[in-house]
């Protein structure tokens, strides 16, 4: 079966297929849905396309939200048991491949009999889950094997890149793997991932068969069709928890279309046996419950809410004991299952109430020197534009010429392009202006907005302004006048001094200055800097403090 990526988590349902798992209306499952938290993005006459939070995974297919949608409908309730038969399925990794992509987890599924539609459903959730866990193959890739053409036991190992030649699929002929990295498609589009790697992992059987080559493509031998009956399953990757959180996925889902899930036996640098299928417990405080949640739920109200998301749920005195199922990657904590308490209870039987708070509003001082500012850049010919918080290192820094310095960075990231909080605007201005190329020009935009300074202690929060302007006569000069205006207009005294700031061109480039301190810089954007945002004609920008002059401009 052909690994695949996917820029969404939108997941396309048949609905006549869907009536079936669930035993309801289509129509009824459509009004719910949205309810579990999800996004209906367009309904066709034969299918839906629903888009999930991606922090659940196990919603990535039709088969995952069949099982929610049973529990939330009162079908079938309570978290789901799966159980795992002992084989002598074994695999071993060897010290070659550590370097390289050094965590692998597995199991067998047998005695399926699949569908086309059954193909369809893993297809797609093995897509999903290589761009919502996988990071787009860098942490997770997963193999799906057909078993009846392979030999237990397999081999988990690194090779030189020359030495080893199989079919891919999508090809008829034999490649070296550095071969496929440059000729089949998904080498070229993955082959990134091992970029500087001198040895490639491979996965083969006990008579050197190529199962698979990870995380780029399977082999032809095993490619999976309706025929398939029994088959392996290989995750791979840099994180054990989520390579293991896609492995429990995959054979619950597959356990769900009647399979039977048989454990493999991993030896070599490390030992341990997968998958391991059995309930995560929690113990949650109810009093903690109420109080996170704001109303005042019954002990059988929390139970039954619990559930129907699919939970095993027991009162024990002022607590709930709480068995998570296998494929609930998402809960790492109580509170997420306090949400899903919420989730269950319905939001829409929650009554709404005013909060009793003594007062009257005002605006904070710093939106009042934002409605100054912006203003200001109105007056000036700007349009006010409002970018994300969140951005990645590359348009953050080496896009714009500069140094990678300490930043804020999210823990699970969602997408490659949002892993760290933004500390300037400046570089989201460039990427509006990349966006809009096809516009006529001069553009003059600008954003006053919230950018986060990492301390040794704390991350700051602070507020920047910066305008940025692209025409052909764009300079600095044009640029020294909107700072000369702008200060003008807030009536505070400013000097300028040299900067090296490789953003902008040598020699027209400045430090803005107040009280001898660092607030600000501006000039003519680098021919780099544009090249990088795909920009031909000339800019000229700025970036302001403003949080530090926040006092002077209110007083």
């Amino acid at each position: 079966m052909a690994e695949g990526g996917t820029n969404l988590p939108i997941v396309k349902l048949d609905k006549t297929r869907l009536e079936q798992e669930v035993g309801e209306d289509i129509d009824l499952i459509l009004e719910k849905i949205p309810m579990i938290g999800a996004d209906i993005e367009r309904i066709n006459p034969k299918e839906v396309d629903i888009e999930f939070f991606p922090n659940r995974p196990d919603l990535f297919n039709d088969i995952g939200v069949s099982r929610a949608l049973k529990g939330f409908l009162d079908i079938e309730k309570g978290a789901p048991v799966y159980n795992t038969e002992t084989s002598n399925h074994g695999l071993e990794v060897t010290k070659d491949v550590q370097p390289v992509r050094p965590e692998i987890v597995g199991a067998v599924v047998k005695d399926l009999k699949l569908s086309e539609k059954d193909i369809e459903s893993l297809v797609e959730l093995q897509e999903h889950l290589h761009w919502g866990l996988g990071r787009d193959r860098k942490k997770v890739s997963i193999g799906l094997h057909d078993l009846k053409d392979i030999n237990f036991p397999f081999k988990y190992t690194a090779v030189e890149p020359s030495s080893t030649e199989f079919t891919p699929l999508g090809f008829n002929e034999e490649m070296d793997l550095s071969e496929i990295l440059k000729k089949h498609e998904k080498g070229k589009k993955y082959g990134k991932i091992l970029k500087e790697k001198s040895r490639y992992p491979i996965l083969k059987d006990k008579d050197d068969k190529i199962l698979s080559f990870p995380p780029i493509i399977n082999g032809v031998t095993t490619e999976v069709d309706e025929k398939t009956s029994n088959i392996f399953i290989d995750v791979t990757g840099t994180d054990r928890d989520s390579i293991e959180d896609a492995l429990n996925i995959l054979v619950t889902s597959l356990s769900d279309i009647g399979g039977k899930i048989y454990d493999l036996q991993i030896h070599g640098v490390y030992n341990r046996k997968t998958p391991e299928l059995d309930h995560k417990t929690y113990n949650v405080d109810i009093k903690d419950i109420k109080e996170l949640l704001g109303f005042k739920a019954t002990k059988d109200e929390i139970k039954d809410s619990l559930k129907k998301m699919r939970f095993g749920a027991e009162i024990n005195g002022e607590n709930v004991k709480v068995n998570v199922p296998p494929y609930r990657a998402d809960i790492l904590h109580p509170h997420d299952i306090i949400e899903d308490v919420a989730i269950g209870y319905g939001y829409q039987n929650l009554k709404p109430r005013k909060p009793n708070i003594p007062g009257v509003g005002s605006s904070h001082d710093i939106e009042e020197t934002g409605k100054q500012l912006r203003e200001i850049m109105t007056g000036l010919g700007y349009l006010e534009v409002m970018t994300l918080t969140l951005t990645n290192e590359k348009n953050e820094y080496i896009n714009l010429n500069r140094e990678i310095k300490e930043s804020v960075e999210i823990e699970n990231p969602i997408t490659e392009e949002h892993t760290i909080l933004r500390n300037t605007l400046l570089p989201s201005l460039l990427e509006i202006l990349k966006l809009n190329q096809h516009r006529e020009l001069p553009q003059r935009i600008f954003e006053y907005g919230e950018v986060i300074h990492p301390t040794k202690e704390f991350a700051k929060d602070c507020y920047h302004l910066s305008g940025i302007s692209i025409h052909s006569n764009a300079n600095f000069s044009e640029m020294k006048s909107v700072i000369n205006a702008i200060f003008r207009e807030i009536n505070i005294d400013y000097e300028l001094s040299k900067s090296d700031d490789k953003s902008f061109i040598k020699g027209r480039r400045a430090e803005i200055k107040h009280k001898n301190k660092k607030i600000g810089i501006f000039g003519e954007i680098h021919p780099k800097v544009l090249q990088n945002h795909d920009l031909v004609h000339p800019a000229a920008g700025f970036e302001i403090e403003a949080n530090k002059l926040t006092n002077e401009i209110n007083n």
